[in-house]
């Protein structure tokens, strides 16, 4: 690939002009999970439960445990979790579609119609999610026009059942073929090279 197919012009101190459509279609490439990530809200006396739907999350430390989601600097839940200091992040399972929908929406009340309920520490969690990760807000950083929220793990649930992933991948919802929820022939040996890492191990 050449530097024009990468930038088309650049700025006057010499950073290179991305194209947006283009940066979107680029990273639309690599597949993620879809999470949803919930709080409540008491702004106005009144306490209701508030989530976006968040494809930017990933786990970050293992001691201490933490993990992190980006939202836009614009997010009417962001302020609500800011607010609170604490937020469950809901991993969705193939069939939560709907649900993705519904929290990817401008819907004022997104939890209409969407089986949760209070968790142990007085947070919301769907119903039906592969997993859910309750946090306390430990650290946010300046990312762009997004926020890079560092969650510090207070408490980890799974479901029981053996459901798969909801995903998306090039601007649609995917997900993991059936034939393909065996583990692989190769698996000893990525827990192998997961349990033996050295610092200077790229990962």
């Amino acid at each position: 690939m050449t530097e024009a197919e990468l930038t088309k012009e650049a700025t006057t101190d010499g950073r290179p002009v991305i194209d947006g459509r283009q940066f979107r279609n680029v990273l639309g490439q690599f597949c993620t999970g879809i999470t949803v990530i919930t709080t409540f809200d008491d702004e106005g006396g009144e306490r209701a439960p508030i989530g976006f739907a968040c494809q930017s999350f990933a786990a970050l430390s293992l001691d201490p445990p933490l993990v992190l989601f980006c939202p836009t600097k614009e997010s009417r839940s962001w302020k609500a979790i800011e607010r609170n200091g604490s937020f469950a992040v809901n991993m969705l399972a193939e069939e939560q579609q709907p649900v993705c929908a519904r929290f990817g929406s401008r819907e004022p009340d997104k939890f209409a119609g969407i089986d949760w309920q209070t968790s142990e520490l007085d947070l919301p969690v769907l119903d039906g999610a592969l997993a859910t990760i309750q946090c306390t807000v430990d650290n946010v950083l300046d990312g762009g026009d997004h926020y890079i929220v560092i969650g510090r793990v207070q408490a980890l649930s799974e479901s029981t059942d053996s459901g798969r992933p909801l995903l998306f991948y090039r601007g649609q919802y995917t997900a993991i073929e059936p034939e393909k929820t065996t583990p692989a022939p190769w698996r000893a040996d990525l827990e192998h090279f997961l349990t033996t890492t050295t610092l200077d191990t790229w990962l």
